[in-house]
């Protein structure tokens, strides 16, 4: 940055030129809060330079190949109050995070009974009726309507129809025999249950005011020939397999398998089973993050515990964009000595860092990867952070790449709480949760009693989230969202 003038005379105010959207936000925030502004101080941008970075610009206002803040009055102060304003909410930050997420466009043809979890590439069509006949849809007995006013219900049985036979057509003035699923035979309009009738021998005795047409499911009349029964886009579960082989699809095509690397950073990680030496900590984090994956169907490809070497970062990094689909680290992306993950992704390609106005999980990393340009997510290193900067961020950015259709945003639903909050957070707050009646069986939210982004414990206990929202006090039977985690997991 180069400061054009200082202390011009005659009252005028400051003026600086300022390469804002080239400029890194860490370096950008130090800047501001080192030259305090007064609020006699103007700032000048001039034209954005040709590494135009939107997320920069749009975080200060800015627009492509044009000046911003011209001849506006700043009040930026040495406390910092201003940088907070360019904190993104959750909302601003998953808005950008979709927008980069692009759909993989391979597909495969995988047999149905493997299609469970896998992403529908085309749609489902059936080339036949369901059912493809008339049926019964009870154990009873086939009867013509016409037939019941002159015999008074009472009429002789003349055949039996199981299920999977096509009995002859009944004879006037009788009734068949039949079963659940079995065709009904021509001549028959009504199916009489069998705990409506009265057997005598080889005679039935029905109902005579009988409504006619009653228990037979009609051709067509779950799926006609021609519909569409699964559209593309879907994740396939246990009920939509169900479908395509009712329809008789033998193969289904699914979006390939998304493949995401995944990798540590610290030599202080050890692996479990290793005996922890002074200073060493387990890698938790590999496990959960790999396990978040799995079960969301992606292929994951483990790179280890990366040594804290740039050198190796970026080896690491570089053969990961080359084979994969998405990148994923938990820590090592801040400003530290011994971080390199930042240095590393930002010499191969691109990187952001987000301030996201929430807890825990406020640090979140963007950007991509060598020619192909991989996307890279980077997330806090605290376990209960990267956890839950997974669910509310990774997960639908790669439920978009996917190729999952419509909303990849978790659903939340309001329950009262059972606690108290008695000083407003700054910061929308994430808790771990669990929602469980009460003595008087109302269900209620309770918290885990340590907030610590550092106790996992807290989400192997909680069932979801509780979404406590900024500025808010709360009392006992208070509504707010909260997220069960069969929306942020799976």
């Amino acid at each position: 940055m180069s400061r054009r003038a200082r202390d011009a005379p005659g009252g005028k105010p400051h003026l600086w030129t300022a390469k804002v959207s080239n400029t890194r936000p860490d370096r950008r925030e130090r800047f501001l809060c080192r030259h305090g502004l007064s609020k006699d101080t103007v700032r000048y941008v001039h034209r954005i330079p040709h590494r135009f970075c939107p997320i920069h610009a749009a975080t200060l206002g800015v627009q492509r190949g044009f000046s911003a803040f011209r001849g506006e009055r700043m009040t930026t102060h040495n406390d910092c109050s201003e940088i907070s304003r360019s904190q993104l909410s959750v909302e601003e930050a998953l808005e950008l995070l979709l927008a980069q997420s692009r759909p993989i466009a391979d597909s495969e043809r995988v047999p149905t009974r493997s299609g469970l979890g896998r992403v529908l590439a085309e749609s489902v069509v059936s080339t036949i009726d369901v059912p493809g006949w008339d049926n019964s849809a009870m154990d009873g007995y086939a009867v013509r309507s016409a037939d019941l006013a002159a015999s008074g219900g009472r009429l002789p049985v003349s055949q039996r129809i199981p299920a999977g036979v096509v009995g002859p057509p009944l004879e006037s003035g009788t009734a068949a025999r039949i079963f659940t699923g079995a065709p009904v035979p021509a001549g028959a309009d009504t199916v009489v249950i069998q705990e409506s009738c009265t057997i005598d021998g080889d005679w039935v005795q029905v109902p005579p005011d009988i409504e006619a047409g009653a228990n037979i499911r009609r051709t067509g009349e779950d799926i006609a020939a021609g519909s569409q029964v699964i559209p593309a886009g879907i994740r396939l579960r246990a009920q939509h397999l169900g479908l395509a082989a009712s329809v008789g699809a033998a193969e289904l095509t699914v979006c390939r398998r998304l493949r995401v690397a995944v990798f540590s950073s610290g030599d202080e990680l050890v692996m479990p089973g290793t005996p922890l030496g002074p200073g060493q900590i387990y890698n938790s984090n590999r496990f959960t993050l790999i396990g978040l994956l799995e079960e969301l169907g992606c292929e994951v490809r483990d790179l280890g515990i990366v040594r804290d070497t740039l050198d190796a970062t970026m080896e690491a990094l570089a053969e990961a964009a080359e084979r994969s689909d998405l990148i994923l680290a938990s820590g090592g992306v801040s400003v530290g000595e011994e971080d390199h993950v930042k240095p590393a992704v930002e010499r191969l390609g691109s990187l952001d860092l987000w301030q996201i106005a929430m807890r825990p999980g406020k640090p979140l990393a963007f950007g991509h990867l060598g020619a192909a340009r991989t996307p890279f997510i980077g997330s806090p290193g605290n376990p209960v952070s990267l956890f839950v900067t997974f669910c509310l961020f990774a997960r639908p950015f790669i439920r978009r790449m996917q190729g999952i259709v419509g909303s990849v945003r978790p659903a939340a639903v309001t329950a009262e709480v059972g606690f108290t909050w008695p000083r407003p957070a700054k910061r929308r707050e994430f808790q771990r949760a669990r929602l469980e009646p009460d003595k008087d069986s109302r269900p209620r939210l309770s918290l885990y009693p340590n907030p610590s982004s550092a106790v996992l414990s807290s989400v192997a206990w909680a069932n979801g989230l509780a979404v406590i929202p900024e500025g808010r006090v709360l009392k006992a039977g208070d509504p707010i969202e909260f997220i069960p985690f069969s929306e942020l997991t799976g």
